[in-house]
């Protein structure tokens, strides 16, 4: 969070509509739980569940037990799956890697680094994981 709370409000106050406050903020505001981030996600970027869970590769049941909160330890390569699902970007990412109680990407880590060219690139989950492949690295599964 860069923004002060007062920044924030002024922001607010400034939208015609909160979508837009939504979708430009959301890096910057709090959510009580993994499963509140992932829904406000989901809105604020007007995905489907469906179509995210197809993208991250994921076990249909697996997924939605992480969205609705269910799955309270999910592994970190479940949840940068989850992000390249949904096309996140490094903040986003990065958030969502707090919100489910894991260690960030690391830039000197030779796999997280990777990962962060993968995300800065806008690739997709097949075409990370072919480039993780690539660098002899352990792909994300």
């Amino acid at each position: 969070m860069e923004k002060s709370t007062g920044e924030l409000l002024e922001i607010l106050k400034s939208k015609k509509n909160y979508d837009e406050f939504l979708k430009e903020e959301i890096g910057e505001l709090l959510f009580e739980s993994l499963s509140d981030y992932l829904d406000t996600l989901v809105k604020s970027k007007g995905l489907k569940k469906s179509e995210i869970i197809e993208r991250a590769n994921l076990d249909r049941n697996y997924a939605y037990q992480i969205f609705n909160g269910y799955k309270k330890n999910p592994s970190r390569d479940k949840i940068l799956m989850l992000a390249f699902g949904m096309k996140l970007n490094l903040a986003e990412t990065e958030k969502l890697l707090k919100m489910a109680k894991l260690p960030a990407l690391y830039v000197r880590d030779p796999r997280d680094n990777a990962i962060i060219f993968c995300i800065n690139k806008g690739m997709t989950l097949i075409e990370a994981n072919e480039n993780l492949l690539d660098h002899h690295i352990a792909i994300l599964e």
